[in-house]
């Protein structure tokens, strides 16, 4: 399943920002850096209910009660970086979700390698009975 394109769901997301506590010195007491996404993804149109369902379950911990996902950014000294942060962030983590897992194929061991085991196994059963005392 592919993830929905960047364009379609950013139209629904809400960006909100507030005083960051990361770099920029003195600046971060005067300008509001820390920038929170906020996606409603349970009333979105721009994913289908098949989506919305891997979603909820793959990136649960992002939740919040109300059913929103929720992601902040605050490295950056700028505000304009923290929300192009984020919103790599919220790409790369719904890319992450839609990723299929390869489904392992159970196989037998081949013939020699069985062969080669026991012939190990065997020999060195010899010397530890080599090593016995009599």
């Amino acid at each position: 399943m592919k993830a929905p394109d960047q364009l379609q769901y950013i139209h629904e997301v809400v960006f909100t920002t507030s005083r960051s506590s990361g770099p920029g010195g003195q600046n971060v007491n005067k300008v509001n850096t820390k920038v929170t996404l906020k996606w409603d993804v349970l009333n979105s149109t721009a994913v289908t209910d098949e989506q919305r369902l891997l979603i909820r379950e793959k990136l649960e911990s992002h939740f919040t009660k109300d059913g929103v996902l929720m992601l902040m950014a605050q490295d950056k000294r700028s505000q304009l970086a923290n929300k192009e942060a984020v919103l790599h962030r919220l790409d790369q983590l719904l890319k992450k979700a839609f990723v299929r897992k390869k489904v392992r194929k159970a196989t037998k061991p081949s013939k020699t390698s069985v062969r080669k085991r026991l012939e190990s196994k065997k020999q060195q059963s010899e010397k530890k009975q080599w090593r016995k005392k009599l």
